[in-house]
């Protein structure tokens, strides 16, 4: 007889409450340490914009560390004074600040490393979220590819046919997957794909997805602008 775990303990929960530690780190240092979930999430995710994000917030800690610093205190440490108390409500002002700012924008950050769907609405069923969530690292894999098109190359966005660790949300990109892929991938039938294959070849790449609609059938036009990317060839 098999016994199933409660939903609290399940591997699942347990994932969930482990990555918590984002906000755990952020919060219990007033900010301080905001940026280090960021350095995580970029290291994670392979993003350079989340270097920058991370140095942001570690600029904002360098200014608080230095608010701080610089209230007159006594002897026994205590802040004093009026420039004292106004010193230290600024940089406490602006740790809450990072604080909400930083929950937020870890919140997404989270469930991109985990690969979660977002959370499920009473009665919505667990293929529709996971539909959702797809849709979800697609839009995030395509702002990849328009950032930094090398790293998106480097992570193989839009080549399900290739050994890789990136989820792309089930992407393919126009300018060098094979034939057989696009097809499978956009709906379209083969003999499409490879026209668009051979047309790629002819010009030396596509620098928008709507540049194939010259060859895709109007009714295969939504598929394809969902699931394709275009990468620098």
């Amino acid at each position: 007889m098999s016994v199933s775990l409660p939903a609290a303990t399940s591997p699942s929960a347990v994932a969930r409450l482990a990555s918590r530690w984002y906000f755990v780190v952020t919060i219990a240092t007033i900010g301080l340490f905001a940026w280090v979930p960021f350095v995580h999430a970029a290291v994670r995710l392979g993003r350079k914009s989340l270097y920058a994000r991370a140095a942001v917030f570690g600029a904002a800690a360098a200014v608080m560390s230095t608010l701080l610093s610089l209230a007159p205190k006594d002897a026994a440490g205590k802040t004093v004074g009026t420039a004292g108390n106004l010193l230290t409500s600024v940089a406490v002002v602006l740790g809450l600040v990072v604080v909400v700012v930083a929950c937020v924008q870890q919140v997404k950050l989270r469930r991109e490393i985990l690969g979660l769907a977002p959370a499920e609405r009473p009665g919505e069923h667990p293929a529709l979220a996971a539909a959702l969530a797809a849709r979800e690292r697609r839009t995030e894999a395509r702002k990849l590819v328009a950032e930094d098109p090398l790293i998106a190359r480097d992570l193989r966005v839009g080549r399900p046919d290739l050994p890789r660790n990136y989820d792309d949300g089930g992407l393919v990109d126009l300018n060098s997957a094979p034939a057989a892929v696009i097809a499978s991938v956009c709906g379209i039938d083969v003999a499409t794909a490879e026209e668009i294959a051979e047309i790629r070849t002819a010009v030396g790449g596509f620098a928008v997805v709507d540049d194939v609609f010259t060859t895709v059938p109007v009714g295969a036009w939504d598929r394809v602008r969902d699931r394709a990317v275009v990468l620098p060839s």
